[in-house]
């Protein structure tokens, strides 16, 4: 971290004790080691909905002008549903035209996990899902599913493959259990 604490970094640290001592039911989230400005999250897919028992894995990139900017949120995840381009970025007011600096990380990732539940299909990022959500809500729901699914998978193969890129084969007992956490971070498989 910068010898200097700016407004921005001095914002995200009291969002990030906000939401350690009182975290919404579904959602985790945290910075980067050694980065404020870049956070991980995940989003439990709210219950009774055709995300339940997915896990969302997002990023959320801050800039020095937060809280009077937004961040960029985008999902690492595959996330079918009417807002939500297919690079994963997100179609949500509060991060666009309705952002206000009153609006933390908390309530950032509480609107994203409502979004699920609650999309506006008229005013599609994907507009194949926002007429599916429209004229076939069965096979909307079961491409959900599928996310759903793929969700729970990514995590065994992201640790899959940092277990053959990362250890080699003769590190297996040296910190592994130490590094595990920062290498099933998302941005650890990013290309």
């Amino acid at each position: 971290m910068s010898s200097s604490i700016t407004p921005a970094r001095k914002r995200l640290m009291k969002d990030f004790k906000r939401l350690q001592e009182d975290p919404p039911q579904g959602i985790m989230g945290a910075p980067v080691e050694n980065d404020i400005m870049t956070w991980h999250a995940v989003i439990f897919g709210p219950e009774g909905t055709p995300f339940e028992d997915g896990a969302f894995k997002l990023t959320l990139t801050f800039t020095e002008d937060y809280p009077n900017k937004a961040p960029v949120v985008k999902f690492v995840s595959r996330v079918y549903h009417p807002n939500v381009y297919k690079d994963g970025s997100i179609c949500l007011d509060i991060l666009q035209n309705k952002w206000s600096p009153t609006y933390n990380i908390t309530g950032i990732l509480t609107s994203i996990q409502s979004l699920l539940d609650e999309p506006n299909p008229n005013s599609p990022a994907n507009a194949e899902a926002a007429q599916l959500y429209r004229e076939n809500r069965r096979e909307y729901e079961r491409k959900v599913r599928d996310c759903v699914e793929e969700s729970w998978s990514s995590d065994e193969e992201e640790e899959e493959d940092e277990d053959e890129d990362g250890q080699d084969g003769d590190d297996d007992d040296d910190g592994a259990d130490g590094d595990a956490p920062d290498a099933d971070k998302p941005d650890a498989a990013e290309q």
